[in-house]
């Protein structure tokens, strides 16, 4: 079976762009980048068109295997990379990477899904116009990724996740018929909304193969802030009183722990993290303004002074040009990897009401505390739209593979149980994956998973699209 299996994907793509391990490295394909799973792929497709992604997907189905979509493999919950089996195919949506179209007038791209993140802001910016989604992995993330995995980043306050920016898609189904859905429509009422069900799906129900996506106006002005606040309350008080003074100018409310920003001290001096050593927590605010620099920079002020006198801000820099303000960001982008140099540490992306955070903190920081003395906290993330990077650390000198390894499970039950008492979600951007699929029943309404194996039943009946993503079997 699978001679023939290979053949008919050589014939679908050319022989070239299938790689097998007779002849090719495949690593890059089978490893998470996390480094939490090493698989085993039978081969990696490297289809350069959509009408190749159908027939890889017939192909394949043809011969009863399973498919593995990757776009630039950055997730972070295990959900593109094949099992050890070494029968699943590794569809790379790599070569599909061409911008088709730009309509200024409407304010949309037509894009490829294997376009990196970056190359589509730049595309926009070349125009004049901006592509709002931003996240660390721009560089090497792609659309099409981002899109499965509904996407938040930096932006999602001003103008939301992935799910938003979105008008239209062009998707490939289990049965390699492909749904030209590539709309720049924004009001078109004519039934289900396709598109939000495959935004979102990790790849399980279809395969997107291109996105007419949303542009905005670029702004006349952005400024950047870096602010030290004395609690999570006083930061989540500076968040509302900048909603009321900044409007929709406030596009990031990032914020991040003193131990987060320890982390990047120590690992990354060279970055020079401002306000960290006396101060609980940091806040970083963004200003885009359609008026000016001058109007921006009052406003901010402003907004700085309001906040000292009401006792939420006791110092603050504000970026005195782009390049500041891109150091600033970039200590915010460097936290994940400052931990990984710390060590192995258990990694959790959640949601909660904004107005809920603080009380959450504190119950979970002390139950941690408590149940593993010296556990160390590095909590981070878009206290803006309530998703906070709620990532836990060995003790100091602790092995940290072995902390790992036994106390996983028992953490993830402490945080998730604590998430849930507080009406949270135990993803809020990074998507379920395989690494959370377990966890999903026990905290998902039974209803709406009903609904969601219905769903995959009905679409991919054969379960061979991303199978042990998102639904365990």
């Amino acid at each position: 079976m699978n001679t023939d299996l290979l053949n008919a994907l050589r014939a679908a793509v050319g022989p070239a762009q299938v790689l097998t391990r007779d002849t090719h490295d495949l690593e890059a394909y089978e490893r998470d980048w996390r480094q939490r799973a090493h698989g085993r792929a039978l081969a990696v497709v490297r289809p350069g068109s959509t009408d190749e992604v159908a027939a890889v997907v017939r192909a394949c189905a043809a011969h009863g295997a399973s498919l593995v979509p990757q776009g630039g493999n950055t997730g972070l919950v295990v959900g593109s990379v094949p099992d050890d089996s070494g029968t699943q195919v590794v569809l790379s949506l790599q070569r599909l990477n061409a911008v088709r179209a730009i309509d200024r007038a409407n304010l949309t791209m037509t894009v490829e899904a294997g376009c990196v993140l970056q190359a589509v802001q730049q595309a926009a910016e070349a125009e004049g116009l901006l592509f709002p989604l931003s996240l660390a992995a721009e560089g090497s993330c792609t659309i099409g990724g981002n899109l499965a995995t509904n996407a938040g980043g930096t932006q999602v306050l001003r103008y939301g996740n992935a799910r938003e920016l979105c008008l239209g898609l062009e998707v490939v189904t289990p049965e390699g018929e492909v749904w030209h859905g590539l709309s720049g429509l924004r009001k078109d009422n004519t039934g289900y909304d396709l598109r939000d069900l495959f935004v979102g799906s990790e790849g399980t129900l279809g395969i997107i193969t291109a996105a007419t996506l949303k542009l905005f106006p670029q702004p006349a002005a952005t400024l950047t802030a870096w602010a030290a606040v004395p609690s999570l309350q006083a930061a989540v008080d500076l968040l509302g009183l900048a909603q009321q003074r900044l409007a929709a100018g406030l596009t990031g409310f990032e914020v991040m722990g003193q131990f987060a920003l320890s982390l990047v001290a120590r690992h990354m001096p060279q970055l020079r993290v401002p306000l960290w050593q006396d101060t609980p927590y940091c806040v970083l605010l963004e200003n885009s303004d359609s008026e000016g620099e001058d109007h921006a920079r009052a406003q901010f002020e402003g907004l700085l002074e309001a906040a000292m006198e009401q006792g939420l801000v006791s110092d603050a820099v504000v970026a005195e040009s782009i390049a500041q303000a891109h150091a600033l960001w970039h200590i915010r982008e460097s936290i994940p990897l400052a931990q990984a140099q710390e060590g192995l540490n258990i990694k959790h992306d959640i949601s909660i009401p904004v107005s809920r955070i603080p009380a959450f903190c504190d119950e979970a920081d002390a139950l941690l505390q408590r149940e593993i003395p010296g556990v160390r906290l590095v909590n981070f993330g878009h206290l803006g739209d309530g998703n906070l990077h709620y990532n836990v650390q060995a003790p100091a000198g602790a092995d940290a593979k072995y902390f790992l390894q036994t106390q996983e499970s028992r953490v993830n039950q402490l945080v998730f149980d604590t998430v849930a008492r507080y009406h949270g979600s135990i993803s809020a951007e990074h998507g379920v994956g395989s690494l959370k699929a377990g966890h999903l029943p026990h905290f998902k309404d039974p209803v709406a998973l009903a609904l969601m194996r219905r769903i995959k039943a009905a679409l991919d009946p054969h379960n061979r699209f991303n199978p042990g993503r998102v639904l365990t079997p």
